[in-house]
């Protein structure tokens, strides 16, 4: 069984980038062989600062480690530094629609309103698809916003194997069951966001307590008194309660039961301790490894080398396949 994922280094991580991404990658590290990429190739096809990205790359696999990733237990390594998935976009580039790429939701939301689209951000998804197909991935722990792409990695690799002859493993998508997509505080009809999102909106895993404490207390709600899971009707409660449950581990409907015949305030105030507590041993131990660059580089020249090793065969099998002379 192999497990793969990966997670872009720009920005800085939510809320919802730990439920929805990081929680499954601590879940499914022991579910088989796990590959965990940070994607920092996919980061440059939006504007971005090269400072920042090199700084926010190292954060990141401080963070994927203060979470609960495991070197003895998966591997994680940067994307740059494994040349065969720049590689198999480029291979797979022959096996996928232009109009499947032009039909993405991802790409037509980072894309409206802008003056300059780059190329990258329209075949962002053949990069993922070449991400995840590289390590013959049978399971992907993924946020649903990243559902459209897998289906196109899907797609892509069935393409592949009925032109060139059975390769790839068709991956399957593992989706968080409560929480999957968290919301804006201030705006919930909105995905929370790194960039989109504004600063009250948004909640940080590194936030400090007081700050995550104060962006709950002013966590936009909704009409009426009742505090119910109705995610159509009231989206703000809803949101503020799916992240309690995922908080505290406990069902949507427990939580529900604890708050009859109470207001708001006690639900956004509950919410906010809760989340509080599940990020102190998080930021404690990402102090820690991050005060130490040199061990996490060495970490991921480790997962590196790795991964490199288990995508060579798949490589060499594509070139073979398509018809490419051997060196």
């Amino acid at each position: 069984m192999r497990v793969f994922s990966g997670i872009q280094s720009t920005g800085a991580k939510t809320i919802g980038n730990y439920i929805g991404a990081m929680r499954n990658y601590v879940r499914t590290q022991d579910e088989g062989d796990a590959y965990f990429c940070i994607v920092d190739l996919h980061s440059i096809t939006v504007e971005y600062d090269p400072q920042d990205l090199h700084e926010r790359t190292i954060d990141l696999a401080a963070l994927l480690y203060a979470v609960g990733l495991d070197p003895d237990r998966c591997t994680l390594f940067l994307q740059s530094h494994v040349p065969a998935h720049a590689e198999a976009a480029w291979l797979l580039s022959a096996v996928t629609g232009f109009g499947q790429l032009g039909r993405m939701t991802q790409f037509k939301e980072k894309g409206e309103g802008r003056e300059f689209v780059s190329a990258g951000l329209f075949t962002y998804p053949v990069l993922m698809a070449g991400d995840i197909l590289l390590y013959q991935t049978n399971i992907v722990p993924i946020g649903d916003d990243q559902r459209q792409h897998l289906e196109l990695a899907r797609d892509v690799a069935q393409r592949f194997n009925s032109r060139f002859g059975e390769l790839f493993t068709i991956p399957e998508g593992v989706y968080p069951e409560v929480g999957a997509r968290v919301m804006d505080l201030q705006e919930p009809t909105k995905k929370m966001s790194t960039t989109a999102s504004s600063e009250q909106g948004r909640v940080l895993i590194l936030d400090p307590p007081d700050t995550i404490r104060k962006k709950f207390k002013t966590a936009v709600t909704d009409s009426g008194r009742e505090i119910r899971y109705a995610p159509d009707e009231k989206p703000g409660v809803s949101n503020l309660i799916e992240i309690l449950s995922v908080a505290t581990e406990r069902s949507i409907a427990d939580v529900e039961g604890d708050y009859e015949g109470k207001g708001y305030g006690d639900l956004k105030g509950d919410v906010g301790e809760a989340v509080v507590e599940l990020f102190h041993p998080v930021q404690e131990r990402y102090a820690e490894l991050r005060a130490d660059e040199g061990e996490l580089r060495r970490l991921l020249a480790v997962g590196a080398e790795k991964a490199r090793e288990t995508s060579a065969p798949t490589l060499r099998e594509m070139y073979e396949r398509m018809g490419f002379v051997a060196p």
